[in-house]
């Protein structure tokens, strides 16, 4: 099991799908660090060697911001636009979408379980 950017990779799975369960790092990603490192996208994971684990490494490492940096990144992008006071920040900090859908009947996701108004109970 190839152990890349502190995410254990699954075994049976192509290269350029198994690349994709580190966070930050979607199939196009995937690729494109596939194509410079000229490793092949239909080799399992099992078959690669540990130099070429190591030059995939590397090329993450030294190219994108993966993991761990990033969550931290995002949340701080988050953070900062609530400090801003931004109309984005503002429906962070009341936990409702940020990017214009309705709110109405669906949002459930964000608004988290039904809460029952005017229900009496006896």
């Amino acid at each position: 099991m190839a152990r890349i950017a502190g995410v254990d990779l699954p075994n049976k799975k192509r290269m350029e799908y198994a690349l994709t369960y580190i966070f930050g790092i979607g199939l196009h990603t995937s690729r494109k660090i596939l194509d410079a490192t000229k490793i092949p996208y239909d080799k399992r994971v099992f078959e690669i060697s540990e130099d070429e684990a190591a030059i995939i490494r590397q090329e993450i490492q030294k190219t994108y911001m993966v993991e761990g940096d990033l969550r931290k990144k995002v949340a701080m992008d988050i953070k900062s636009l609530m400090d801003l006071g931004s109309y984005r920040g503002l429906r962070h900090r009341k936990g409702l979408p940020c990017r214009g859908q309705k709110t109405k009947t669906n949002a459930r996701t964000r608004k988290g379980k039904k809460k029952t108004v005017g229900a009496a109970s006896k």
